[in-house]
């Protein structure tokens, strides 16, 4: 069942750079819990969005900031109910039109092949770390 959630990471990542907020939502639980990471960067507070509707706004978030969002995912780790991605978070700034990459990581816990709660990280060892794990 685990190697289970590794798909449903492949399949959201995809879903993401397609733009297909529905099949996105379909990968996760109606009462996720994510932590993005995106105000941050924006020099803004940590915020937490709580279930479908909510990560839908974090979509238009990402969406009014930057054009052409993409996730490369290049790394997994799969820790059973648990799985640690490591990657790149690429995208255009809507109104600069700078281009801007960065390292990205996601701990992802899940119940029943769904994702119950992401939290992301710009340090993959601060996620690595968080699961348990040594880099």
């Amino acid at each position: 069942m685990f190697e289970e959630n590794v798909e449903a990471i492949r399949r959201a990542a995809d879903a993401f750079n397609r733009g297909d907020v529905d099949a996105f939502l379909w990968e996760i639980d109606p009462e996720i819990e994510w932590h993005p990471l995106l105000q941050v960067l924006l020099g803004g507070e940590t915020t937490v969005y709580q279930g479908h509707e909510r990560v839908r706004e974090l979509y238009r978030d990402i969406d009014e900031v930057f054009a052409e969002p993409h996730v490369e995912v290049s790394e997994i780790r799969d820790l059973g109910e648990r799985v640690v991605c490591i990657g790149h978070l690429r995208g255009r700034g809507r109104e600069s039109g700078a281009e801007t990459e960065t390292v990205i990581a996601w701990l992802v816990d899940f119940k029943d092949g769904k994702a119950t709660r992401v939290r992301e990280y710009l340090d993959p060892a601060e996620a690595l770390q968080a699961a348990g794990l040594e880099e």
